[in-house]
Formats: structure tokens, C-alpha cells, sequence
């Protein structure tokens, strides 16, 4: 009962104070007579609670009033607006949590906000098309999380379609030491360096189910690093100095994907377009990426890659030319 009074309180403190307005003991007793069932919570016994929630790192400023009363504020709250905010939108369009998920979430964090503020919340960011989750990835996510820090080896089953969209899920001897959770291409994987041979692996933590933490790692687990830029998920077979012709209206998205990796000069013989070099990990997943573009981007330098661009491209050309 204690502990509950304590948040009630806090909560009742960040909704109704705050932007130069300050509550009394006694709006505080009705909140929790109206809200909570508890009737004839004594003075003594709120400000005892309000100054455990200062202790607690909470700024509370107490002004004095008409007729001897005392009006507490909320000062610091830990987020400003704008952040609550932006961490509202994000959950609103995350595609991987459930509509329920979604307003629990929220729900707490307009704990941390004025009666005011909330009402400037319901304008939410929405996605066209909503699908709920396969797997609770939030608790996927706290699992593995959890392993990595207490430097395990995982155990999961992992799922892939079949052909009547139904995932199957197999579970097999894994010596896998989990490194590092990646957010790409609106996914979550999994970075794991298998410990026979130290070979990096890739998991889609959406797909995996069951997990659980193994042995202690009898290794350390070091993924490679990059020399450039990665446009796949999966770990590139090498990296090359590449040298792209761009058009022009193209140069905005390149020079944010290649960050600093990349330089720019003016392509002489086509004014429309731009030279782009810049070093890359070579994978099947490179060529895909050129092909995303169209004719908007050619592959010029080095001459075995654009040669094996181009054999790709004739396959690709064979399979409609029958």
C-alpha cells in the first residue's frame, strides 16, 4: 500500500504541476481518496512521501501560499516534451508491437506528463497498414539483451517460411556467442560469432523463439569491423574502392548512406550526373543494391566487379528473354 501511495502521488505530481502551477497536500488527499480508495491519508503521511520521492532524484519546488499552505511542483521530470514526444511517435509506428503493447507504452509516459501535454499527444504519427507481431519482440529483445551482458552463449529455435506462409521452426546445436543487437532496414538482428570457427552469424530476433542462455563463453567473441560502407545485413566477402556515375537527384540519398566513406566530383561527360567513390563491402547483397536504382546509377570501376555486375544482369535479362 505503501509503495503505491508513493507512485500515485508521483504521478499525480507530474500530471497536475509543473508550467508555474503547484498543488496542495489537500489535492493531493483527494486524488487518492477519488482515484485510489484511500480515504484519510494524513498530512504528516504526504510530505513524509514526497520527500522519499526527492530522495528518489526528483526536483520538487514548494512555494508558500494564502492562509499557510504549501504548493508543490514538479521541476525536473527527466524528459522535456519534445523527447516524450518523439519517444511517443516512435512507439506509435513501430510495426513490431501490438496495438495493446503499443498503448501500454504510452501510457506510462504520459504518467510522466501535465494534463495539458497529453491532450497535445493524441495527434499521433500512424502507419498505413497495420500488422500485429508474430512474437512478443519486446521480450525477445529484454532476453537477449540479458545474455549478452552475462556473457553466455544463446539457445533458440528459428523460424522461416514455407510456401504456405506458415514459419517453421527448427532447433539445432548452436555455439553461438551473442555480440550485438542491430536495427536495419526496420528489423531487428542478432550479431553472433560462432565459437568453433569464429565466423560472424546473422538472426532475425523476430524469428527466433525459445531463447535461453548456454554455457559461459569460453572465448572472446570480437565481430569484424568495417572498412567502409555495408549495405546488406549480412557480412560482406570483401571491400572495394567502387567508383558509381549518379544522378544527380540521387546525390542526397548516397551521401547519407555512405557517410563519411564517400567522395563527389562532377561527371564531365554528363552534366545530370555526378562521380561517386567511395569504399564498399562486396556481397550478392551489393549487386541487389545496385539494381534498386535502375539506370539511375552505373557500376564504372573496379572492372571485375562491373563485369560481374554485368553477367548478373544477362542472367537476370535470360530469365524474360525465353
Amino acid at each position: 500500500m505503501e509503495h503505491e501511495r508513493i507512485i500515485l502521488i508521483l504521478e499525480y505530481l507530474n500530471r497536475h504541476s509543473g508550467e508555474g502551477k503547484g498543488v496542495t497536500v489537500k489535492d493531493i488527499q483527494n486524488y487518492l481518496a477519488d482515484n485510489a480508495n484511500m480515504q484519510n491519508v494524513s498530512v504528516l503521511t504526504i510530505r513524509r512521501d514526497i520527500q522519499r520521492i526527492e530522495n528518489l532524484g526528483n526536483e520538487i519546488e514548494i512555494t508558500a501560499g494564502a492562509h499557510n499552505t504549501s504548493y508543490y511542483k514538479m521541476k525536473n521530470k527527466g524528459f522535456t516534451f519534445n523527447e516524450i514526444r518523439f519517444i511517443v511517435d516512435s512507439v506509435s509506428i513501430n510495426k513490431f508491437l501490438s496495438h495493446t503493447q503499443k498503448q501500454r507504452l504510452i501510457k506510462k509516459f504520459e504518467g510522466l506528463c501535465s494534463d495539458k501535454q497529453v491532450r497535445q499527444l493524441i495527434s499521433r504519427i500512424s502507419l498505413n497498414g497495420q500488422g500485429s507481431p508474430s512474437l512478443n519482440l519486446l521480450e525477445n529483445l529484454e532476453k537477449v539483451h540479458s545474455i549478452i551482458s552475462e556473457k553466455r552463449k544463446i539457445n533458440f529455435e528459428y523460424g522461416k517460411y514455407d510456401i504456405n506462409r506458415n514459419i517453421n521452426y527448427y532447433s539445432k546445436s548452436r555455439e553461438m556467442i551473442p555480440c550485438k543487437v542491430i536495427y536495419f532496414n526496420d528489423r531487428f538482428y542478432l550479431k553472433c560469432i560462432d565459437e568453433t570457427t569464429l565466423a560472424p552469424r546473422t538472426y532475425r530476433i523476430d524469428r527466433m523463439r525459445k531463447i535461453s542462455g548456454g554455457d559461459k563463453t569460453k572465448v572472446k567473441a570480437v565481430l569484424p569491423k568495417y572498412d567502409g560502407v555495408v549495405v546488406d545485413i549480412f557480412e560482406p566477402e570483401k571491400f572495394e574502392l567502387v567508383t558509381l556515375r549518379v544522378k544527380r537527384f540521387l546525390l542526397d540519398d548516397m551521401l547519407e548512406q555512405f557517410e563519411g566513406y564517400g567522395s563527389t566530383r562532377a561527371d564531365f561527360d554528363n552534366p545530370e550526373s555526378v562521380i561517386v567513390t567511395v569504399r564498399m563491402g562486396i556481397s550478392s547483397g551489393f549487386y541487389r543494391w545496385i539494381m534498386r536504382y535502375g539506370g539511375d546509377i552505373e557500376l564504372l570501376s573496379p572492372v571485375s566487379l562491373r563485369e560481374e555486375f554485368a553477367r548478373r544482369l544477362s542472367d537476370f535479362y535470360g530469365q524474360y528473354n525465353k
